[in-house]
């Protein structure tokens, strides 16, 4: 068995779950080596946990969402909210080998899909403690345009890097992100201003995503205004977006376009909540530099930033908004991809994707990587 599997197993048990003796913990695979499975179990039970295990492959799951009936839809969602409430932690990994398989699902049945699972996901990010991740394969590998090998080497890399050295950077900038009201950012077809006011701030330092790195909060739901830009390319529902551009007012997306425009406005039409932004957060990873068309990777890119429709993080740095999606689209400011300015209350707080106030400079890859 890989080294590299007991390393990662053993940073997704102790410290990003921090699974508690006699706590059961539901391991949630798709395409993972077995390995890495069994890694997983013997790691739970290591710390006196249960584990339990599940697999949904996704071709399995496109046939599902296209042949079955919608009624099948709901019973599924409700058997899964009756299993995650007896679980106290979660894990998923997700292989998926080919990042478009669900490309030629109607959004209706995604739509009414999303919506029967909704109650279970809820449950799972407000009453367990979870950490989700990739599996690194083929797929991945070819849209990040390097070879396996080179893939795999970065994955287990950025995937066990000692997250406790962001965390008193972010407790930093935590507390000055809770001290502001008005957020201005200027890139390249961007100029949008809003209010993070009372919202409160969220490091995340590897305790519910593998790879890690951001701190996220969420505008006062009507106080968007403005037009933002996105420079990197987002997969959802099966669909490789590009070149999305929302304008807003009032909080809303009021218009918005991108490479497949007709399909973006049927996302955002999901529901009333799906055109307003759920979170806005600050990548700081400072081993992931590009896109690699998976967001979990992509939003944690060091010197950029995502805006997100969609649901807001319930009692968690939460303004309130309610929606089944919830789409981290990322905008990256560093010199490499355009520049950008962030402003907060008029001062200038990072610069090309760099922090400029010193007590914020820590969170720099520079200082990341020296230390």
């Amino acid at each position: 068995m890989d080294p590299r599997y007991d390393e990662l197993a053993t940073l997704l048990v102790e410290h990003s779950m921090a699974v508690q003796k006699g706590e059961r913990v539901l391991i949630d695979c798709e395409a993972v080596p077995d390995g890495m499975t069994i890694a997983l179990m013997r790691a739970v039970r290591r710390r006196g946990g249960r584990p339990f295990f599940r697999t949904f492959p996704a071709r399995i799951r496109r046939e599902f969402l296209c042949q079955g009936a919608m009624e099948d839809f709901q019973l599924v969602g409700e058997l899964a909210l009756q299993e995650m409430r007896q679980m106290q932690c979660y894990v998923a990994l997700r292989g998926a080998e080919n990042a478009f398989e669900l490309g030629d699902v109607s959004a209706e049945r995604q739509r009414l899909f999303a919506k029967a699972m909704k109650p279970a996901l809820d449950y799972r990010v407000e009453k367990t403690r979870w950490v989700v991740l990739r599996w690194p394969n083929g797929a991945m590998a070819q849209l990040a345009k390097t070879s396996t090998e080179a893939f795999e080497d970065f994955f287990f890399r950025v995937c066990t890097f000692d997250y406790s050295l962001m965390e008193p950077g972010m407790a930093t900038l935590k507390a000055r992100m809770e001290r502001t009201d008005q957020v201005r950012i200027l890139s390249p077809g961007t100029d949008l201003r809003f209010s993070i006011r009372s919202i409160g701030a969220t490091p995340c330092c590897g305790h519910h995503n593998i790879p890690d790195g951001e701190i996220y909060t969420a505008p006062v739901r009507d106080s968007v205004e403005g037009t933002i830009t996105y420079n990197t390319p987002s997969v959802y529902r099966g669909i490789c977006f590009e070149n999305i551009r929302f304008r807003f007012e009032k909080g809303r997306i009021v218009e918005a376009t991108a490479s497949d425009t007709a399909a973006l406005n049927a996302i955002l039409d999901s529901d009333e909540g799906a055109r307003y932004v759920g979170e806005f957060a600050l990548g700081v990873n400072p081993h992931i530099l590009k896109p690699l068309c998976d967001i979990l990777f992509d939003e944690k890119i060091a010197g950029s930033l995502h805006f997100t429709p969609g649901q807001a993080y319930e009692g968690i740095s939460d303004n309130g908004n309610r929606s089944q999606i919830h789409w981290d689209l990322v905008l990256i400011q560093r010199p490499d991809y355009g520049g950008g300015e962030i402003y907060f209350d008029g001062e200038l707080v990072r610069k090309d994707g760099l922090f400029l106030p010193e007590e914020l400079r820590p969170l720099n890859s520079d200082r990341l990587l020296s230390r």
